[in-house]
């Protein structure tokens, strides 16, 4: 977080002229400047330093929370993954609302009206907060290994109304992380159940587990024969060839070269593509971001930005694997490995790292996933 605050704030440094006009990509600049007959002046790295001032200020949400984390008791951080399902539970009640044809205009958001997104303004933020939750809900049914019936039953429930308001959000990408979500929340209490089944017989546990596969898709063909599946209707309706993010990708990646190593600066990709979008590609929208965030994050920060980019999915997968393989009940770095792969699989076709709620998961389950470093389990779940 300190490198990535940094990069930012260097980003914002005033640079000579001669420096300046030598970075790749700054010549059109250069050369509007001399058309006016100014003289140069001194410009950060940065190219939009207004964007670039905008996401320096963002950074105080991770910071925050982070701050607040670290402060907290061991039995205040045990209400954290209750707290964080409350929340994704809440916007999907939310949903549901929106997708039974209530319509209201959230004055907190920037949201379009009609659209099936809970809290959030984005349709493919809110699957992955729902995806989330299916990786929450199976988790916090169980307290210490113990499962008790209302639990049991809240959490099924929840997961349930997860995979409705997915399926009725229009996003695509929610189905893929729905379906990860709830594979890996079941593998991460599947030990649990076995322990809570130990003296049933052996056929029990694949019962369970057939069980509720058979319940999720007796509520996905129900959806889907009520109509209300618009992810997978959206899957049919749209050719991949003349999806948007396709579309763009070529542009994204020949701005990625142009301005390599150094970048265009934080913040700065809508009006730098629009300087680059070919005429095939206007329309009466802008496109506000790459839609593939880790792609962006080369085109902005440049070299610095893909190292470090690099140094946390390498410290990630780390720390995964020990979470995983390693001996002994793990459950709070489990989850927080899993919610961040989830949202880094979200991350190569939208940009929800970039919305303060998602900024805060990260930081919540980064500090999950960072205490099996000493071999140790915050067992966060009350």
């Amino acid at each position: 977080m300190a490198a990535t605050t940094l990069l930012t704030l260097f980003q914002l440094v005033p640079l000579p002229p001669a420096i300046w006009q030598a970075l790749p990509g700054r010549a059109v600049f250069a050369q509007a400047v001399a058309l006016s007959g100014e003289p140069q002046p001194w410009r950060p790295l940065a190219i939009v330093p207004s964007a670039a001032i905008n996401a320096a200020g963002s950074l105080i949400v991770p910071v925050v929370t982070l701050w607040l984390i670290l402060g907290l008791k061991p039995a205040e951080k045990a209400w954290l993954p209750a707290i964080m399902l409350g929340l994704i539970g809440t916007s999907a009640l939310v949903a549901a609302l929106q997708a039974s044809g209530v319509r209201f205009d959230n004055p907190l958001i920037n949201e379009r009206l009609g659209e099936v997104s809970g809290m959030l303004a984005n349709r493919n933020h809110f699957a992955l907060s729902a995806a989330l939750g299916c990786l929450l809900a199976p988790v916090c049914a169980f307290r210490n290994g113990h499962l008790t019936g209302w639990r049991g039953t809240a959490a099924l429930g929840m997961v349930l109304l997860f995979i409705l308001t997915i399926l009725a959000s229009g996003s695509r990408a929610g189905l893929v992380l729905g379906t990860i979500g709830i594979v890996l929340g079941l593998a991460m209490v599947q030990r649990n159940i076995r322990r809570l089944l130990v003296n049933r017989p052996r056929w029990v546990f694949p019962t369970v587990i057939v069980a509720v596969i058979v319940l999720v898709t007796v509520v996905i063909l129900l959806s889907v024969a009520a109509d209300r599946a618009v992810s997978i209707q959206r899957i049919f309706a749209i050719d991949a060839k003349q999806d948007l993010r396709a579309r763009t990708l070529p542009t994204v990646l020949a701005m990625i070269w142009t301005y390599f190593p150094f970048g265009i600066g934080a913040g700065g990709f809508d009006p730098l593509f629009r300087l680059h979008e070919p005429f095939a590609l206007l329309k009466p929208t802008y496109f506000n971001h790459a839609h593939n965030d880790l792609f962006e994050i080369v085109l902005t920060a440049g070299l610095p930005g893909l190292t470090l980019l690099l140094v946390a999915l390498a410290w990630w997968i780390a720390m995964s694997l020990r979470a995983w393989w390693g001996r002994g009940d793990l459950m709070s770095a489990r989850l927080g490995s899993t919610m961040l792969l989830l949202i880094v699989i979200a991350s190569l076709s939208d940009y929800p790292a970039r919305t303060p709620i998602i900024m805060a998961t990260i930081v919540i389950a980064a500090t999950w996933l960072a205490g099996v470093r000493e071999g140790r389990d915050e067992r966060a779940l009350p």
